[in-house]
């Protein structure tokens, strides 16, 4: 009886953690959500140009939080939506920008030197 009572301990315990990943909740996009004032996701962030490739329509920025993608401040490279964004900038200026992920790829959308 003991052994049919730990086979079936046993056996719960294995199903429950292979059906966990089915229990986690999906992803979801927050930028919908009711509350949500029109324009929240759509916040600009702060950043200072430090190298531009016009060819390859990448800018390295080193900016803030960007709150849309909640992410923290640090430098990293971003391709642009359309390269003549990066005609408007120069290393070293301060720029807003905002940015959006599609297919795991952040994209700066919008650039424009800060006032």
């Amino acid at each position: 009886m003991n052994t049919i009572k730990t086979l079936f301990a046993t056996a719960s315990v294995v199903l429950c953690a292979a059906a966990a990943p089915a229990w986690a909740q999906a992803p979801m996009d927050h930028s919908n959500m009711p509350g949500m004032k029109a324009g929240d996701a759509e916040e600009m962030s702060d950043a200072e140009v430090r190298k531009i490739d016009k060819e390859q329509g990448k800018v390295t920025l080193k900016h803030g939080p960007i709150k849309n993608l909640d992410m923290p401040g640090m430098t990293m490279v971003f391709g642009v939506k359309d390269k003549a964004l990066l005609d408007a900038v120069q290393v070293g200026d301060k720029v807003k920008f905002r940015a959006t992920s599609e297919n795991g790829k952040i994209t700066v959308l919008e650039m424009t030197k800060a006032k």
